[in-house]
């Protein structure tokens, strides 16, 4: 399995596991599962701490390579999708992550349930 966790769910995979839900830690611990963050997900978190919003690990990064999360890049094709989706969500940064998820053919681990009404196969985080 490829899965796409959006921001929420990378924190908690990376410093407190035991928020995830069950299933999702167990599939995201098998050792066919590719799991991978988006770039647009470090950009989200990283205005938030900006803001005062949360507080990051400094060392996200190496937690996040520790994890054998892999890195997705934002990709001109990806941008150009989000064009294309229904207004469903707002959130810029989800609805460039749901544009991944599309093009990249991932489950997105995530508590958002407005993911599935994109048509994308979710994993409740």
């Amino acid at each position: 399995m490829r899965a796409l966790l959006d921001s929420n769910a990378l924190l908690w995979f990376i410093a407190e596991p035991a928020q995830l839900a069950r299933r999702a830690r167990d599939i995201l611990s098998e050792d066919n599962t590719e799991a991978f963050v988006s770039v647009a997900s470090l950009w989200e978190l990283s205005i938030k701490a900006g803001l005062g919003k949360l507080t990051l690990p400094p060392d996200l990064l190496d937690l996040i390579a520790d994890s054998e999360l892999a890195l997705l890049a934002i990709e001109p094709r990806h941008a150009m999708r989000v064009a294309h989706l229904p207004r469903l969500h707002g959130d810029p940064f989800d609805r460039l992550l749901i544009a991944q998820a599309i093009i990249e053919d991932l489950v997105v681990v995530t508590r958002d349930r407005t993911f599935a009404a994109y048509g994308l196969p979710v994993i409740p985080a």
